[in-house]
Order: structure tokens, then sequence, then C-alpha cells
């Protein structure tokens, strides 16, 4: 099981950061609302990152993929958080 981050993660990534840029331009945020969109989406890449390198441990592991990538980078840790627990409770029904 390869922890490789594939290319299709990182355009995603970079997609999500690019949304949030020209959401905040187009709705007029200030700038300080749109720094701290920038910073929850690095906090939850860098939170997915180290959960999947971490957690393989325990027998957690989210996959990387366009959708989880985007929550993960518009919510930030609460993103994170939230995709443990959906995998959780489709992993336990």
């Amino acid at each position: 099981m390869g922890l490789g981050i594939q290319w299709q993660v990182i355009v995603a990534f970079g997609l999500g950061i690019l949304l949030l840029y020209i959401t905040g331009y187009l709705l007029l945020l200030p700038f300080k609302t749109v720094l701290k969109l920038l910073g929850n989406a690095l906090i939850g890449a860098a939170a997915l990152a180290l959960l999947n390198v971490f957690g393989a441990a325990i027998d957690l592991y989210i996959p990387l993929n366009p959708l989880t990538a985007i929550v993960a980078g518009y919510l930030g840790l609460p993103g994170v958080l939230l995709l443990v627990g959906t995998s959780y409770l489709l992993k336990v029904i």
C-alpha cells in the first residue's frame, strides 16, 4: 500500500484553493477572511496527509480523491474529522 500522493490529488487541492480565491474575490470578502480560508485549506491538507501516514497503524485510512481533497481543503480540520466520522460509520454499517 503506497502512501504517495497522486498528481490528481495535488490538482484537486490546487483547484480547491483557486476556488476559494475566486469565491473571495467575487464576494468581495475582506483579505483577512480569504487568508483564513486558505489557512483552513493548508491545515486540512496537512491533517489528511498526517492521518493517512499515522492512521495506518490503527487501520484508519481516508482515500485521497477529489471529493475528500475538496472537503478537507474547504473545511480544514473539521472537514477531516467529518471524513473520519463518515469513514467510521461506513465501516460499522
